[in-house]
């Protein structure tokens, strides 16, 4: 089979290797999709501090059982997956209350041990999910990205009926603003400075949308009124964004902080504390969040046709990330199809 190695940042090299051996507790996948996500492009641009090279991408991926171990049960050839890419050791405290997602050994396939982008995969069916048929493979595979989005929102608690504003209108902004829409909140105001990114959240059925560099306290009383956003999610992973969050938090709510941090940033902890803000943080997510992302998808409750932007051939993954950086931020999901 042909796999995807990325020897070193910005280079990607074919091999044809042999297909897994399939243990007894595992299934094999042929793979369908690969989505390219920011953490990826920091791997290709040799900036992620927790991953050395040569590695295999692929941790957002959709695919179909090709074969079965022996001691797997609830899987059959033909079904449509997806998989949760996250490898735990199951014995340290996060392991053992539940928390397996924040594991003190975490690694994550496709970054700190392979990942999917080859033909076929083998991996623990524990770690597989079900996903109906009639959903697009191409969707399938956003369910990684969707299920950040779940787990970010249920570090808040209930968003039913909520005020909800997300900075940052990315991939991940994105979906976040439209499941916090499909759990019942009143409203979902998102900002960018992209201009390409606030015509996608406009299309994805988001309630306001704001470019932040103009007045975005004002946008916040004129839509939300005084009592402001009951929830901040910060879905960037800058300065500006953190800084925009904590000086437009209402006194007594909360931010949930998303985005993924290159530089560490200056945080106002004078105002987190008169204000009694909770600063949060959220990573990956758990099972029970790919579930509810799976119903999401299966149910048409999200608008991810216009999120997907291009896809390409896998012989054509370093063109998807060229073509990445030439768009200068004026692109959402990109796919490899196999």
């Amino acid at each position: 089979m042909l796999q995807a190695v990325m020897m070193a940042p910005g280079k990607i090299e074919f091999h044809e290797v042999a297909k897994p051996a399939l243990k007894m507790d595992q299934v094999l996948i042929k793979v369908k999709n690969i989505g390219i996500c920011g953490s990826d492009i920091h791997v290709y641009h040799g900036l992620h501090p927790y991953t050395s090279y040569p590695v295999v991408q692929g941790h957002e991926v959709s695919g179909m059982i090709s074969e079965v171990g022996g001691l797997v049960q609830g899987f059959s050839k033909g079904d449509q997956v997806v998989f949760m890419p996250q490898v735990t050791c199951g014995t340290c405290y996060p392991c053992r209350h539940g928390m397996v997602h924040i594991c003190d050994s975490l690694k994550v396939m496709g970054f700190q041990t392979g990942g999917a982008a080859q033909e076929f995969f083998a991996i623990d069916s524990e770690k597989v999910l079900k996903v109906p048929d009639h959903v697009a493979p191409d969707q399938a595979a956003m369910v990684e990205p969707i299920a950040v989005a779940v787990h970010a929102l249920s570090r808040s608690g209930a968003v039913k009926d909520r005020n909800i504003l997300v900075l940052g209108a990315g991939t991940i902004g994105n979906l976040v603003g439209q499941v916090a829409k499909a759990l019942g909140a009143r409203a979902v105001m998102i900002t960018d400075i992209n201009k390409y990114k606030r015509e996608q959240a406009r299309q994805s059925g988001l309630d306001f949308i704001i470019d932040p560099a103009k007045d975005l306290n004002g946008a916040i009383l004129d839509h939300f009124g005084p009592d402001r956003a009951d929830l901040i999610l910060e879905c960037v992973g800058v300065q500006d964004t953190i800084t925009q969050a904590v000086s437009n938090a209402r006194k007594g709510s909360m931010i949930v902080v998303v985005g993924v941090f290159g530089k560490k940033p200056l945080v106002d902890l004078g105002l987190v504390q008169d204000r009694e803000i909770s600063l949060v943080g959220t990573l990956m997510y758990q099972r029970g969040d790919y579930e509810k992302a799976i119903e999401l998808v299966s149910k048409g409750q999200l608008a991810l046709e216009k999120l997907i932007s291009r896809h390409y051939a896998f012989l054509q993954y370093m063109d998807a990330y060229r073509d990445i950086d030439l768009a200068q931020g004026n692109i959402m999901k990109v796919m490899i199809d196999l």
